[in-house]
């Protein structure tokens, strides 16, 4: 509590205006985002960029259902094929260059105190239109912005596609997407910021470049985390997750939508499946009470009052005698 205290004060002293104001209490709700005020200009050079195909009725069963979501994930990207081209001239990342470009890139000392790589983390390949889309537009926009400037000559741009890696993700605990990335000191210093968390705009994201801003924010610190104690333990699992996603990508597409249909299929009858019909219940049987038989009459004994009350007129005579 007292670091998202100490957090807030300094974006207020420094007057970062990059980060989201957000709402406060008794503000009214918006009813619509506004729109910004500034057009995001267009490159002197044109991009080769492509829009984003619609997908096939086979392909959306796999990409968009829940087998989509149980596959995004772990990043596994199980059509085996990007369905969007982004702009060439912003590199993109993989699993396989990402130690050449960035761990191991040629640098100069002073160079490497200097280098800074803005990364996004996009999810677009497998869903063409929302958020991630959005944040892709304003992140190109902004690579643009700073080279018609011309600043910035220490900043790098790279994109993830979160669907077509597993090493990277696994090792930066990144479970979903769209993320930006703030990343230095080759990879092993990481900062990052949720799509929400920083106003998406061009030149605002370019003054939070070039005013440092990222560097309010600590950077992520874990022992899972670079320079952990137990960093090995996502290291190992990102290479079983890549050996799976490696093992996944040769498989057939037909065979893959067999065996998807399959799976969900034995999900849905074991859902649905109808509770076991109870047993009737058999009646109790009541005892039968016992006749109870009446009380037997107590027994009187019956004294004839001739034999127990004498009579006067034998008294008498027997007293005359």
């Amino acid at each position: 509590m007292y670091i998202n205290l100490i957090f807030l004060s300094l974006t207020g002293l420094v007057n970062a205006q990059y980060f989201s104001a957000g709402w406060a209490p008794g503000q009214p709700v918006p009813s619509q985002t506004p729109s910004p005020a500034h057009v995001p200009h267009s490159p002197s050079t044109p991009a080769t960029q492509h829009e984003p195909g619609k997908m096939s009725f086979l392909d959306s069963l796999v990409t968009v259902g829940p087998l989509g979501a149980v596959s995004s994930l772990i990043g596994f990207n199980i059509t085996g094929a990007s369905s969007v081209t982004w702009d060439e001239r912003i590199p993109l990342i993989t699993d396989e260059n990402y130690a050449e470009m960035i761990v191991n890139e040629t640098l100069t000392p002073e160079e490497e105190k200097e280098r800074v790589w803005f990364l996004i983390i996009t999810v677009t390949a497998g869903q063409p239109e929302g958020v991630s889309k959005f944040v892709d537009h304003v992140f190109d926009a902004t690579y643009n912005y700073t080279l018609e400037r011309g600043e910035l000559p220490h900043v790098r741009f790279g994109r993830i596609d979160y669907l077509n890696v597993t090493s990277i993700t696994t090792k930066w605990a990144v479970w979903s997407a769209p993320y930006l990335v703030v990343l230095k000191d080759r990879g092993k210093t990481l900062r990052f910021y949720k799509a929400g968390q920083i106003r998406l705009t061009d030149e605002i994201l370019h003054q939070f470049l070039k005013e440092e801003g990222w560097s309010i924010k600590e950077p992520w610190k874990s022992i899972y985390g670079p320079g952990g104690e137990r960093e090995y333990i996502l290291e190992y699992l990102a290479q079983v997750l890549s050996v799976v996603y490696g093992a996944l990508v040769r498989v057939p597409k037909w065979l893959m939508y067999t065996m998807s249909g399959g799976l969900a299929t034995f999900f849905i009858n074991f859902l649905h499946k109808p509770s076991p019909p109870q047993s009737a219940a058999k009646p109790a049987v009541k005892p039968v009470p016992k006749p109870v038989s009446a009380p037997a009459a107590p027994e009187h004994v019956v004294t004839s009052s001739a034999t127990n009350t004498p009579r006067k007129g034998s008294t008498k005579r027997k007293g005359k005698k």
